[in-house]
């Protein structure tokens, strides 16, 4: 039967409004969803930031969702209308399609978006291909023969998933919350399917469109990703029955390494740039474990392992690079004649795992002692992912697990911070433990985290301890200096420009200024007994101001009563001895008589200021410092309060602002070793930065200015917050996504 082309758009239009139909009642059906999920996680959250991440997600989702809908029921409504013109349908699905692995991460940086559309798509392609195999060949049939397969019919999960994708790009939502919607999107959407599959067979058949159809396909026959169809001759110690690579990361990465080949066949391998066909059988899982096994005892056989030469980095590097022509030549030994390459699956896992402890040498988020002790563990890490191809796709597996963990502890490690050699020697003694005992028992892994997860436990609970001790300490400081300052500002405001006697201001500045900033500590600014203390600092300076007339001597007389009652308390509160006070109040007796016209006592001098000045500081004890330089002028302290300013225009002050507690940062000072500290807390008072070492010890405090000038003379840097294997996952997949060839893969065997 080959329609009309008005019979074609007739059929298409039916088609069309099943589809139309049916999605926007799964779609609505996904999104009523997306509260309750969100709510759940918001509850359970850790902390406040990532309550807030769910909370934020579920108000831009509402705000967001009918767009989404729109645009994603228009364009797969577009690619239906294009099934009747097949130039328009290649085009788009050369555009858009992820019916081939390779393009989900070449097109997109984000590992984990693309991990959670390559295992939407290869898991419902899989399930749904008896139906979808009859709507491909109806659809086929009424396009006038034009071939239409899971990679470009629109209805088939490849295209759907990207519609949603794309049509999920305008939500500015957190990462966290666009995978909680593709779940739901793959819960109410792509796992129902099959309802909509049977509405367009039966409509079709109804339309006379292969009523004979037999729904049966070869079992597994949906389309592979180009080089994804060689698999292990040998059989996996711990892989799937069918062949297929488990886990859709290593899927999508193999179709990468494959791409990188130039070549979607298992079957060739190279030699000096050509081509040549392989020589004998291809090692199977068992040979590889055992010349792996081989190689992990010469080295261990070899003696007591080092890890502080400095050339180790390199040799590691030269060792990562030459292990699959170790293996393959011992493989030749162990079987008599050496293969020339392995099956491109073992390839592609040798090759990841080799990327991977490239990646772990080259990471300057590890110091270089921790990155030459983690390089060891290459040979036991491809024993895994050969036993246990799961290892690279799944976030939880053990092994995984393990590494990102031994990453995180040896990221915050310093020799000023490990001075007993705690964490150096658990990470070494892991790595040893590996090397020694790993043979087939992947349960080595989950033993090896659960006592690596006790160390961490123990250890945290001794550094929380000291760094909530130096937090309170600084906080203790900080409340000293802020009521110092507010002190000084309090008395430099009252004095203005007057000049005051030097034993007046000796008082304010040393004694008074002193009680002030224990007043404020113990009682409060908005204490009976602040206010007081500031009412007595206005009586005082009143004190000075000339009395040339009856009434303003009368009126001196009437305040020195309670300046004297007011000074025995206040300087009774800083510690003055009785006959300190005695002296003090001596000299300001004599100091008023003179105010007053009266007889100077015998030593003081005709202006009676000199001799005051003379003795102020005499009467003040050592002990008692100033917070006010009796020669400071206002300007001066509200001069120094200005230059810890950040100015709002610096380029790093961003930089600073994006820091949060729990951050880790290397600063490498001059003159100074490399020193790793975490951001512990942010005053709220002075904005200050505290930075702790791994054991809970301050290591530094910054002004965001001071921070801010150490990034950009590159005296500072922040470490990354994610673990080890997502950076390096995301590392790997942009070299091998580099269109340009700049970076390359591991070299193949020889």
């Amino acid at each position: 039967m080959e329609p009309s082309s008005e019979r074609v758009g007739e059929l298409l239009s039916a088609v069309r409004g099943i589809a139309g139909k049916k999605l926007q009642q799964t779609v609505g059906n996904a999104f009523e969803r997306v509260d309750d999920a969100l709510f759940d996680l918001a509850e359970k959250a850790e902390n406040n930031a990532a309550q807030m991440h769910y909370f934020d997600g579920m108000r831009e989702v509402r705000k967001r969702r009918p767009g989404i809908e729109r645009n994603f029921l228009g364009a797969i409504a577009r690619h239906l209308s294009d099934l009747a013109h097949p130039a328009n349908a290649k085009a788009a699905a050369a555009s858009s399609s992820l019916g081939s692995a390779e393009l989900t991460l070449v097109a997109e940086s984000d590992l984990e978006e693309s991990l959670a559309i390559t295992s939407m798509i290869s898991k419902n392609e899989a399930r749904l291909a008896r139906d979808l195999f009859a709507v491909n060949q109806r659809l086929s049939v009424i396009c006038g023969g034009h071939k239409i397969d899971d990679a470009n019919n629109p209805v088939a999960p490849a295209i759907l998933s990207q519609a949603f994708r794309q049509a999920l790009q305008e939500l500015t939502a957190d990462m966290r919350v666009k995978l909680i919607i593709y779940k739901l999107f793959d819960r109410y959407v792509l796992s129902v399917l099959e309802d909509l599959y049977q509405e367009i067979n039966t409509e079709l058949v109804r339309a006379g469109v292969l009523p004979q159809l037999r729904h049966h396909i070869p079992r597994g026959g949906q389309q592979v990703p180009a080089g994804a169809g060689a698999t292990n001759t040998g059989g996996s110690a711990a892989g799937d029955e069918s062949g297929e690579i488990p886990g859709d990361l290593l899927h999508t990465l193999h179709a990468l390494f494959s791409a990188r080949r130039g070549s979607a066949s298992g079957g060739v391998a190279r030699e000096g740039g050509a081509h040549v066909m392989p020589s004998g059988p291809l090692p199977s899982a068992n040979e590889l474990l055992g010349a792996l096994s081989v190689l992990q005892s010469q080295i261990v056989s070899a003696g007591p392992l080092t890890y502080d030469q400095a050339d180790d980095a390199a040799a590691l590097g030269r060792e990562v690079m030459q292990l699959k022509a170790q293996l393959l030549t011992q493989i030749g030994a162990l079987r008599g004649e050496r293969p020339s390459h392995v099956a491109s699956m073992d390839e592609d896992t040798i090759d990841l795992v080799g990327m991977l402890f490239e990646f772990i040498l080259e990471d300057r988020n590890l110091p270089a002692a921790m990155q030459v002790m983690l390089a060891r563990l290459q040979i036991p890490y491809l024993k895994a992912a050969i036993l246990d191809r799961k290892l690279f796709a799944h976030r939880q597996h053990p092994a995984r697990r393990l590494l990102d963990s031994l990453a995180e502890q040896a990221k915050s490690w310093s020799e000023e911070s490990d001075r007993d050699h705690r964490l150096h020697e658990k990470v070494k003694s892991i790595v040893d433990q590996l090397l020694h005992d790993f043979d087939d028992d992947m349960g080595i892994f989950e033993r090896l985290l659960t006592d690596l997860q006790q160390f961490q436990d123990v250890n945290k609970r001794r550094s929380e301890l000291a760094e909530q001790r130096v937090a309170e300490s600084t906080r203790g400081r900080e409340k000293l200096e802020q009521a110092r300052r507010r002190a000084a500002r309090e008395i430099l405001d009252r004095i203005g420009t007057q000049k005051l006697p030097p034993l007046v201001h000796g008082v304010l500045a040393r004694a008074w200024a002193n009680h002030l900033v224990l007043t404020l500590l113990r009682q409060g600014e908005d204490s009976p007994e602040f206010k007081s203390a500031l009412r007595f600092i206005d009586e005082f300076i009143a004190s000075t101001h000339p009395a040339n007339d009856t009434t303003s001597r009368q009126t001196l007389r009437q305040m020195l009563p309670g300046i004297e009652r007011a000074l025995r308390h206040g300087l009774a509160n800083v510690a003055f001895q009785e006959q300190d006070v005695e002296r003090l109040l001596g000299q300001l007796h004599a100091y008023y008589r003179q105010q007053l016209g009266e007889q100077p006592e015998q030593g003081a001098s005709a202006d009676g200021a000199v001799a005051a000045e003379d003795t102020a500081m005499l009467a003040i004890p050592d002990s008692i410092q100033p917070v006010i330089d009796q020669r400071a002028e206002p300007e001066d302290i509200l001069d120094a309060e200005e230059l810890a300013e950040v100015p709002p225009d610096s380029p790093q002050w961003h930089q600073v602002q994006a820091l949060q507690p729990g951050n880790w940062l290397e600063f490498t000072l001059d003159g100074e070793a490399p020193a790793r500290a975490k951001l512990s807390w942010i005053s709220p008072m002075s904005g200050r930065y505290l930075f702790v070492n791994r054991r809970g010890l301050k290591v530094a405090d910054y002004a965001p200015r001071e921070l801010a000038a150490l990034f950009a003379d590159g005296h500072a840097r922040v470490l990354a917050a994610n673990a080890l294997f997502d950076r390096a996952m995301t590392a790997i997949v942009g070299k091998l996504s580099q269109a340009d060839g700049t970076a390359t893969a591991p070299t193949p065997a020889e």
